[in-house]
């Protein structure tokens, strides 16, 4: 599975931008799907997630703000970023996890995509 994110860009404090993360197969037999970002200088963190029988769980920083979603043929993945603050930006991963037989848990990423807030 190859992941396309998209939408990142510059937004003041207060605004809004839509993440897309385009699959190249179907996400349906993914166990999970997410997004994560990496501030500079820190650690890749968990934002949002949708697991196979779509229970969504969020990073308590991003409660109320973003909203995690897929289109009905779950080959693309989306999060809503409203409410945008400076310690959002961050380039911004999409992930999508599959238990393949043999192999056993394997991640899927995108390339990333910088989300830049300026204040």
């Amino acid at each position: 599975v190859q992941l396309q994110a998209s939408g990142g860009g510059l937004v003041q404090t207060g605004g809004s931008l839509r993440l897309s993360c385009a699959a190249s197969g179907s996400l349906t037999d993914a166990v999970t799907t997410g997004w994560y970002r990496q501030a500079p200088g820190k650690q890749r963190e968990f934002v949002a997630i949708i697991s196979a029988v779509d229970n969504i769980d969020y990073a308590d920083s991003v409660k109320g703000r973003f909203t995690i979603s897929s289109d009905g043929a779950k080959n693309t993945l989306f999060l809503q970023m409203n409410s945008l603050r400076p310690e959002d930006t961050a380039v911004y991963y999409c992930n999508a996890r599959y238990n393949e037989p043999y192999y056993g848990w394997v991640n899927y990423w995108g390339q990333g995509t910088l989300v830049t807030v300026s204040s």
